[in-house]
């Protein structure tokens, strides 16, 4: 197996970063990102963009992390027992967009690498990682158009590989406690090592470098639509369950605070309006229930 190299995915996340931030500031008309640098208690730290209050994003957080420990978390360690003991470095992009406008929805991605060491044994690492999608209101194009971008990023690395991240994200953006799916789903992939290091280097790439492709033109489609009152706030009411999917389930949430990691950059996905009212269901032949009906439930896309 070829021998992993942090310092090139690093380069490549950093840049990585600065490409999507600069897509984003191109789509907004009133706002840009601003930037906090933070250090990591075991060495490392990163670089949080966020930005707030613009016209076409509510709120965007894109973060970039490279932070080193002596001993893993138990979120880390729980599935992965070889783990246990070694010191580690974990890097990665992971964002959150979420739109002004009830119409655009909102998505989140990650791509990220661990590598842990051992005196005397070869290194365990692995990348992981993907992209999914949260509408508020379902276009059946819009969706078209993700999972089609996901699977031709997925193309070069054979033909399974979509079907099984697809299928890995429907189960895993799933909340149990309230029995459904986030969105519409996109890709998942955790624990990557199957391949030699260049190959699974070069899927993380090729995933992150989809990204932008994926979400944009779905922004532009629907950014310039009308909304009302009512559709902001269904927009804020399917918000809580993005908080309580990522409170509750999120396995680099759950790293981070687990870690000792900076809190402001982990809960930056978080979204700055939510609401949850009680025991609220939508009327028969609504928008919203069409959503429920038609679009929160895994299908095959492509």
């Amino acid at each position: 197996m070829s021998e992993p190299s942090v310092d090139l995915v690093k380069q490549y996340l950093m840049g990585l970063q600065n490409r999507i931030c600069t897509a984003i500031e191109a789509e907004e008309t009133e706002g840009s990102f601003r930037e906090d640098q933070w250090d990591y208690h075991g060495g490392g730290g990163g670089k949080a963009r966020v930005l707030e209050g613009g016209k076409i994003f509510e709120k965007a957080g894109v973060n970039f992390s490279h932070v080193k420990g002596d001993q893993l978390p138990a979120s880390a360690t729980a599935h992965r027992p070889q783990m246990a003991g070694r010191s580690f470095q974990a890097m990665g992009v992971s964002l959150v967009i979420h739109p002004d406008n009830p119409f655009v929805p909102t998505s989140h991605a990650n791509v990220r690498m661990l590598i842990a060491h051992k005196e005397g044994e070869d290194p365990i690492w692995w990348f992981g990682g993907g992209y999914d999608l949260t509408p508020y209101y379902g276009f059946e194009e819009d969706c078209k158009h993700w999972h089609q971008t996901a699977k031709k990023a997925c193309e070069p690395f054979g033909d399974e590989v979509y079907p099984r991240y697809k299928k890995w994200c429907d189960d895993y953006f799933f909340l149990k406690h309230r029995n459904e799916p986030r969105g519409v789903g996109g890709l998942f992939y955790d624990d990557l090592n199957e391949w030699p290091f260049e190959r699974c280097f070069e899927f993380m790439q090729s995933v992150g470098n989809s990204y932008i492709d994926a979400y944009l033109p779905i922004v532009q489609r629907r950014k310039e639509i009308s909304y009302s009152e009512q559709n902001k706030r269904f927009q804020e009411y399917r918000r809580g369950r993005y908080v309580e999917f990522n409170l509750v389930y999120d396995r680099g949430t759950l790293f981070g605070l687990q870690s000792g990691g900076r809190t402001e950059s982990i809960l930056m996905s978080l979204p700055p309006h939510v609401r949850w009212d009680y025991n609220w269901n939508p009327e028969q032949g609504t928008e919203e229930a069409r959503l429920y009906e038609e679009f929160l439930k895994p299908k095959d896309w492509v």
